[in-house]
């Protein structure tokens, strides 16, 4: 994960994932490929991010994509988890 710039940073995960997609992010990854959600694929392609735009225009970006997959979502699987920048730990 990337350090951001914005007070909160917003995340996306499934109702039965047990890791916390900030600090637990490998086990929360493994977990979500492992069921077959494919979040962060299904992501990456909703979300209109660039190479071009600052942290703070993707990270919004970021979060309408996740907004998006909830409305979207017919199976109610997914959720939006917030923090505040400051309290992310960042993998190493």
């Amino acid at each position: 994960m990337n350090k951001t710039t914005s007070e909160y940073r917003s995340a996306i995960t499934t109702i039965d994932n047990p890791f916390d997609p900030f600090d637990e992010f490998t086990s929360w990854f493994l977990y979500d490929e492992e069921k077959g959600y494919h979040t962060c694929g299904y992501l990456a392609r909703i979300a209109k991010t660039s190479n071009q735009f600052t942290d703070k225009e993707n990270d919004s970006e970021v979060e309408k994509a996740i907004d998006e997959i909830i409305k979207y979502d017919f199976m109610n699987i997914y959720k939006k988890v917030k923090r505040k920048a400051d309290e992310i730990q960042i993998e190493s």
